[in-house]
């Protein structure tokens, strides 16, 4: 067993501390004090020493109440004094110093159980802290230190506390509806596809184009469920952060999507205006080419037949900006913070999209450093801007 010198709890420490700061203090007080009432008393002269006997000093003392004593007799009479005087300070300078270092000794064990009883009471929010910190689970995540008093260190630290728990609860919640979400979104193709083998093979005269039209919903599903895993997948790897970093330029990256959108925006007549000036960025180019696409595909799956996309890219102070603005259905002012949710869809009606496309823009901007702000439009519609760094 290895034994510790200097004990382990914050709380004996500090006592111990309190004792020996006030030890030191004290005997420091104590040295200046003692130090000066021995240079304000009376020091005996090398010629003080009479080595007289008692029964010599007292027909001494009675020869220096003559009145007229005869000058052996008054220098005598000095000598006497002179060492009475150097004994009364030698025996005040003696007790002065045994009580002070009694007194020190018993104050200083006093402020060490002043100190424990002290630093027990600034403590205890530490051991509150430590006590819900060990409750804590992602099942129990609700309590809170709610600390009151002074706006002191403590109060700050009970504070982040409590804010961390509050992220903490949060990002649970979210991972338990994101999961529940998946599961749903990836049940719903299967569903399909079950249905449709079990309606094909339900059929006791299948025909050919029966068949064909199951393998069709059936391809469809599939397609859509890879789509998910895809996306699933893609958000999983924004998540953890950018592993590479390169030059590129954001207006080639939005051009590049523009023509990948291409059959969505014929299929709905929508007007595009690009304004794409050169805008250098540094990052990782096949997450930004992806969140880039998502911005575009989103502007185009969530408008309207007829309607119009304006996309500018160029520069701005640090780096590049992209803003991407459409028209579309009307977006509620408060439903805006909750887009880049995953499986969060502006319209009831699922389409082809998987939900992800905003979320995963949202954790690529964040992976990259980047400002993703998302507003609606009084028209109806998004507006979305992002900063990138340069």
């Amino acid at each position: 067993m290895r034994w510790r010198i200097w004990p382990q709890k914050v709380r004996t420490r500090l006592a111990l501390l309190y004792a020996a700061l006030f030890l030191v203090s004290g005997s420091a007080l104590l040295a200046l004090t003692y130090g000066l009432v021995a240079a304000n008393l009376p020091k005996q002269s090398p010629a003080a020493s009479t080595g007289l006997d008692s029964n010599q000093l007292a027909k001494l003392r009675v020869a220096c109440r003559q009145p007229y004593p005869d000058p052996g007799t008054v220098l005598a009479c000095k000598r006497a004094f002179s060492a009475g005087a150097a004994s009364v300070r030698d025996s005040a300078l003696d007790t002065l110093l045994l009580f002070s270092l009694l007194g020190l000794g018993v104050m200083t064990v006093a402020s060490a159980g002043l100190g424990w009883f002290v630093s027990g009471r600034v403590l205890r929010p530490v051991r509150a802290i430590t006590e819900t910190a060990r409750r804590a689970s992602d099942q129990h995540l609700g309590e809170r230190l709610a600390l009151t008093g002074a706006q002191d260190e403590l109060k700050e630290l009970a504070d982040t506390f409590d804010e961390m728990l509050e992220r903490l609860d949060q990002a649970f919640a979210a991972q338990r509806r994101f999961v529940a979400n998946a599961s749903h979104e990836l049940r719903t193709p299967l569903t399909v596809m079950r249905t449709a083998i079990d309606v094909a093979l339900a059929k006791p005269n299948r025909t050919t184009q029966q068949l064909e039209d199951m393998a069709v919903r059936v391809r469809r599903s599939i397609d859509r469920a890879e789509n998910m895993i895809e996306a699933l997948l893609l958000l999983a790897i924004s998540d953890q952060g950018v592993t590479s970093s390169e030059l590129l330029d954001l207006s080639a990256v939005a051009e590049d999507a523009l023509e990948l959108a291409a059959p969505g925006i014929t299929r709905l007549g929508l007007s595009v205006q690009a304004d794409l000036a050169p805008a250098e960025a540094t990052g990782d180019q096949q997450l930004i080419e992806r969140m880039v696409w998502n911005l575009v595909d989103n502007a185009v799956r969530h408008n309207e037949p007829g309607g119009w996309i304006r996309i500018t890219t160029g520069r701005c102070p640090g780096g590049a900006v992209l803003r991407i603005t459409n028209s579309g259905a009307m977006v509620p002012p408060d439903a805006v913070p909750t887009l880049a949710e995953p499986f969060r869809r502006i319209d009831k009606q699922p389409g082809d999209g998987v939900g992800l496309g905003l979320s995963i823009a949202q954790s690529v901007s964040i992976a990259h450093g980047a400002q993703l702000d998302i507003h609606s439009q009084p028209e109806g519609g998004l507006d979305i801007s992002l900063i990138l760094r340069a």
